[in-house]
């Protein structure tokens, strides 16, 4: 059964929470496994995967869920197709000096790599308990456990996921900017980390995860290009202002004796008017200071 939606919600979450519903419940009742394969043919897990941002709770949490069990259900059949010597080997019982018997280690630290045990937001990974030494490099272990700690704030994927994509995106940074000892290499994975941990740049995380962003194009993407669509939107309009600022012509500009700089007092003030506001409010005034170079406007 699926979840109904709160009576508060919008048209456009519910919309959305039906087709969670209705794309979950499908594959359910019409017996249809997803498989590695599958989830890749048909894309659906980047679809899925973009509505864990969404800003109805309601709707990320589901998109959640699912995935989880998406990903569960392929670990699952990964894990069946192992062979079972090796499965016997590391899942079988030892003996204790008391003639108790308990399971391996190997079996604990498999299922601490299925799903994390840390709140979300309190996730790194040391706290994830994950091993980050696959290099024998310490300057590029280190540089994974750095992109774990950006890729895990606030997701619920597994350890194991999270450390994939860690080990991924520091091997395409080390082909495009190392060796390790190189300072742009070092670079490269501090700007990456702190974008990734950038909290209002929550969909950053996700498109890397889900591979929506693939790692070796992650790496040689732009400042401007890391930015999320909001900031980039702002920056647009503190652009325009700024133009619309420049355009205003020279010639018009005016002495004024009246107006004193607020930095240095003196009255060598130039000024515009320009109508920035209703028609019926007063004109904007854009001051110079012709003696210590202060610009504003009142």
């Amino acid at each position: 059964m699926g979840m109904h939606p709160p009576r508060c919600q919008s048209p456009q979450a519910h919309s959305c929470h039906l087709l969670l519903n209705f794309g979950n419940t499908f594959w359910i009742f019409n017996g249809v496994r997803p498989t590695e394969d599958l989830l890749r043919a048909t894309k659906i897990g980047i679809t899925v995967n973009r509505l864990k941002t969404h800003k109805h709770p309601d709707v990320a949490r589901l998109a959640s869920d699912i995935v989880h069990k998406w990903r569960h259900e392929v670990n699952k059949q990964k894990t069946g197709a192992s062979p079972v010597g090796s499965q016997r080997s590391s899942d079988s019982p030892k003996q204790t000096p008391n003639g108790m018997a308990t399971q391996t280690s190997g079996a604990e630290a498999s299922d601490k790599m299925s799903k994390s045990t840390v709140p979300p937001d309190k996730r790194s990974w040391k706290a994830d308990q994950v091993n980050t030494a696959h290099t024998q490099n310490k300057t590029r272990d280190s540089c994974i456990g750095l992109l774990y700690d950006g890729l895990c704030l606030n997701s619920t994927e597994s350890p194991r996921t999270v450390l994939q994509k860690s080990i991924e995106v520091e091997a395409a940074a080390y082909s495009v900017f190392g060796p390790e000892t190189k300072e742009q290499y070092r670079t490269k994975i501090r700007s990456l980390y702190q974008n990734l941990r950038n909290k209002s740049n929550p969909a950053l995380r996700v498109r890397v995860l889900s591979n929506e962003i693939a790692p070796d194009k992650f790496v040689r993407m732009t400042h401007d290009e890391l930015k999320s669509d909001e900031r980039r939107e702002e920056d647009r309009k503190i652009e325009k202002e700024n133009m619309d600022k420049a355009m205003v012509a020279k010639a018009e500009r005016s002495i004024s004796k009246s107006l004193q700089c607020g930095k240095c007092g003196q009255r060598k003030v130039t000024y515009t008017e320009a109508q920035t506001r209703s028609a019926d409010e007063p004109m904007t005034l854009f001051c110079t200071c012709l003696a210590c170079g202060k610009s504003w406007r009142q």
